[in-house]
């Protein structure tokens, strides 16, 4: 493959971080990065502004328009 990881890449690189890191220690790297993407994904999917008008206020600007 041009650019990209076959599968003997992978398995090198999935050797090296288990002599590095450990059996053990994989199950929280993993669940790690899993919290990172999904929060990473929920962040791009908000809204840029975060409306922080009291609910007073808003209830109002609704009664007179």
């Amino acid at each position: 493959m041009i650019g990209g990881f076959g599968v003997w890449e992978l398995l090198i690189i999935l050797v090296i971080v288990l002599v590095i890191f450990g059996a053990k220690k994989l199950p929280e790297i993993g669940g790690g990065i899993g919290k990172a993407i999904s929060n990473f994904k929920k962040a791009t999917n908000e809204p840029d502004e975060i409306d922080v008008t009291p609910k007073e206020e808003k209830d109002e600007d609704k009664k007179e328009s």
